[in-house]
């Protein structure tokens, strides 16, 4: 899935332990307080599992949300001493409820997060150690680059549930309609975004630049990536002024202006899907999340959407390489003081059925984390997976070989300032409307990361 370096050993250089975390300007007292300065999580006590667990969930769509109320359910049948309380957040809210509420001594029992997260929280020493959770479950039915991006020192602070990779969906009766083939280049992609055009009821494609999100990282993440360079240089730094990644601003900043809607310049994920679901992208890219969304908005599309590969620097290139998988995990807190229960419960999620119930809650758009469950006929015979059988292969070839944003080379502080801070779409902002040249930004920008990836502890050759 991810590149195989071996995460501990970046343990020292990659997660430091120190300072202030740059998203909500979390200090290590900040951490110790919610922490109460224990030691982590021998004292979780013995004998029947009681008390109240609160976990914040980011699983806030319909299907997926109402099962993880219902194994809240289950799992006090099964324990009656036990009560489940799902609190339901955003993406983007958790990512500010749980820095405030980190300082403030405030956070939940257990939670989702992003692999991004994860890195931070460990440097606040936020977390518990799931290593024995992993083993009850099957360490070797997880891929081991999707436990690494949650290991320092040897240990797992977090338990992935689910995968997903970015791919470049398309409508099949538009190329059709066009002439077109499927796009393997990014100069082939920006022909045929321009022979679609760009009018209120279709555009070519959507550019998605708000500094609210981080979808301009993620853009220009895939260009550079397909440059075979990173976000990141070898030494830690920032890469905005590689030739690649100038090539790639000038690109997007370019398809912006031609192509897209003019409001795009504030979207975020939510805003860009929503137009792919309605049918007014020719192309965009996304995770498996658009089958149901495109069922769920749009149903007369169904049959014109499929799923590519990334666009490449020419044909001839792999038509897989490292860009952008996510594989979401759960973590539990080290302030909790029910932290048998909520790990109990964490473990209770995998159970075979359960899991791949959860799994067909969005099917197509979470792919499982478990080796053994990708192919177990439950799994593979539900009816949306057979009918996109197709994409989803292409998203599963993608998750083999991608990794989370700057997480490439294992969990970097960095890779959370890149996606988290919005800087890199400031920069679009100073390129498109204060006309600021591409070269000028990015030396700013880049300067800007490299001086929040300090603010953050990371270490810098």
């Amino acid at each position: 899935m991810t590149p195989s370096t071996s995460v501990s050993s970046h343990s020292a250089s990659a997660l430091s332990r120190r300072g202030f975390m740059v998203l909500g300007g979390i200090g290590m007292c900040g951490a110790l307080a919610a922490c109460g300065g224990k030691d982590s999580a021998d004292d979780e006590g013995t004998g029947p599992l009681r008390g109240t667990v609160t976990m914040w969930s980011s699983f806030t769509q319909g299907p997926r949300a109402d099962w993880m109320k219902k194994m809240a359910e289950e799992f006090h049948k099964k324990n009656p001493d036990v009560t489940v309380k799902i609190e339901q957040f955003s993406w983007s809210e958790f990512n500010t409820k749980w820095t405030t509420g980190l300082t403030a001594g405030q956070v939940p029992d257990i939670s989702t997060a992003l692999p991004n997260n994860v890195v931070e929280m460990i440097n606040s020493e936020a977390l518990v150690p799931l290593d024995k959770v992993i083993d009850s479950i099957g360490r070797d039915r997880f891929p081991k680059p999707a436990l690494a991006e949650g290991q320092s020192d040897g240990k797992s602070y977090s338990v992935p549930i689910y995968s997903h990779a970015q791919v470049m969906w398309y409508r099949k009766d538009v190329l059709s309609s066009k002439g077109l083939s499927v796009p393997t280049t990014w100069e082939e992609l920006a022909k045929a975004a321009k022979a679609v055009g760009k009018s209120d009821s279709l555009y070519g494609l959507s550019v998605p630049l708000g500094t609210g999100d981080m979808l301009g990282a993620r853009y220009l993440n895939f260009y550079v990536r397909s440059a075979g360079q990173r976000l990141l240089k070898d030494d830690g730094t920032a890469n905005l002024t590689s030739e690649a990644a100038l090539s790639g601003i000038k690109y997007w900043t370019d398809l912006y202006k031609s192509v897209s809607p003019e409001g795009s310049l504030d979207y975020a994920v939510l805003d860009q899907a929503t137009l792919f679901y309605q049918g007014k992208t020719a192309f965009d890219f996304n995770s498996g999340f658009h089958i149901s969304g495109v069922a769920k908005d749009s149903p007369n599309l169904v049959d014109s959407i499929a799923a590519a590969p990334l666009p490449r620097m020419k044909a001839s290139d792999p038509a897989n390489y490292p860009a952008e998988v996510s594989n979401v995990p759960l973590v539990v807190w080290e302030a909790s003081k029910v932290k048998r229960e909520a790990k109990a419960f964490l473990e209770f999620l995998f159970t075979k059925d359960k899991y791949i119930e959860f799994l067909h809650s969005v099917p197509g758009g979470m792919l499982p984390v478990l080796n053994d469950i990708s192919k177990d006929p439950s799994y593979v015979g539900n009816e949306t997976i057979k009918k996109y059988s197709d994409s989803i292969k292409v998203i599963q070839d993608q998750v083999g070989v991608g990794s989370a944003i700057g997480m490439e080379k294992g969990p970097l502080a960095q890779a959370g300032v890149l996606t988290s801070q919005g800087l890199i779409e400031k920069m679009y902002h100073s390129i498109i409307i204060d006309k600021t040249d591409i070269e000028t930004a990015a030396k700013d920008c880049e300067k800007k990361l490299n001086d929040a990836f300090k603010a953050a502890g990371a270490s810098i050759k």
